[in-house]
């Protein structure tokens, strides 16, 4: 007899618990019945992802037999206790998933791979996005998926949305926000980095991504936050990625705060839990930073503010400019440079 319903079973290779115990389904005590599929889609940036995690609490939580597929470009963010399959974006998963009939498909991304895919597979209720005649994104539906369709169409409706992301796909998915927070696994092997705990330490994320670099914060402006919290007796760590390399080693010869390099993902998530606070613009830092549960001082300037959930540990700063850069990559103005180091340094200091 072969429990094929259970958690554990996996069809091609011998379960876990058989590999570490020799036990068979007809005299296995780790059984663990599953009664339903549901399939997230949610492909895009590990910070996305990461921020989408919420909705595992609420799914766990009211459908606790539930078996969950996640396919994504980045399933190594995942994590593993919460989601049974992690799939990578392939053709062979692609086609996996078109010949499983779902319990549940959740499509929250609008990119064609998305929208085609919830279109194909088969499941008995779908929530989010699909795709309409011409190609296009359209919702499923429900208001709260039409609301969510609508402000990413029109900046006028986006910049009057008063709902952060994770009330948006909680709506979606018919769950009501308690607070749930993002879920990650801290890596076990860690690099010992030469931190003095005995301050408070504060990492400096100053890179934004290729994509929007309107969010860029003027160097000269780290240069001088650096000093100013150096010479107050700040731990000050500057973070960053490859692109972000050669800035940061100027800005530490400059000011004499510490820099590491830059790192894998997960000697990077090691990093920004050794901090107390992080500065930094909407970034994967600024995910990995909620998600770890650390003080946080955000910059905004191009999206709509109330889209982020800070969970009360931290604080949205914006220039001092009325901008007409709203979801632009690229600021005639440079609008950031208004944002003054004093008003960060003021502001870590109120955390």
């Amino acid at each position: 007899m072969v429990k094929t319903d259970c958690r554990h079973y996996k069809g091609n290779i011998p379960c876990l618990p058989h590999k570490k115990f020799g036990v068979h389904c007809n005299s296995c005590s780790y059984y663990e019945r599953t009664d339903q599929k549901i399939l997230i889609i949610k492909l895009g940036a590990i910070g996305d992802v990461i921020r989408t995690t919420p909705l595992l609490r609420k799914i766990k939580n009211n459908l606790s037999y539930a078996q969950i597929f996640w396919l994504t470009y980045t399933p190594e963010i995942l994590p593993n206790n919460w989601i049974d399959k992690k799939l990578l974006v392939s053709l062979e998963n692609i086609e996996l998933l078109k010949n499983i009939e779902f319990d549940w498909l959740i499509n929250l991304d609008k990119d064609p791979i998305a929208i085609s895919l919830a279109n194909a597979v088969c499941a008995k209720k779908k929530s989010g996005f699909t795709i309409d005649e011409f190609g296009n994104v359209k919702p499923f539906g429900t208001k709260p998926e039409i609301d969510k369709w609508m402000t990413g169409l029109f900046d006028d409706l986006n910049k009057l949305n008063s709902k952060h992301y994770i009330q948006e796909i909680f709506e979606i998915c018919d769950f009501e926000f308690s607070g749930e927070e993002y879920i990650i696994e801290i890596p076990t092997k860690k690099l010992n980095f030469e931190i003095n705990h005995s301050k408070k330490v504060i990492g400096l994320n100053t890179g934004c991504g290729e994509r929007w670099i309107s969010r860029l914060w003027p160097e000269e402006h780290w240069i001088q936050l650096s000093k100013i919290l150096f010479e107050n007796k700040f731990e000050v760590v500057l973070l960053g990625g490859e692109q972000e390399h050669e800035k940061n080693l100027g800005i530490q010869k400059q000011s004499g705060v510490k820099y590491f390099g830059y790192f894998s993902l997960d000697n990077f998530i090691t990093l920004i839990d050794e901090c107390d606070i992080i500065v930094t613009a909407v970034t994967m830092a600024m995910h990995l930073t909620i998600a770890l549960k650390k003080k946080l001082v955000l910059f905004n300037n191009i999206f709509n503010k109330n889209e982020f959930f800070l969970y009360d540990r931290g604080i949205i700063l914006e220039p001092n400019l009325d901008c007409n850069c709203f979801f632009s990559p690229t600021c005639e103005n440079n609008c950031m440079q208004y944002l003054k180091p004093d008003t960060v340094f003021k502001g870590i200091k109120n955390l």
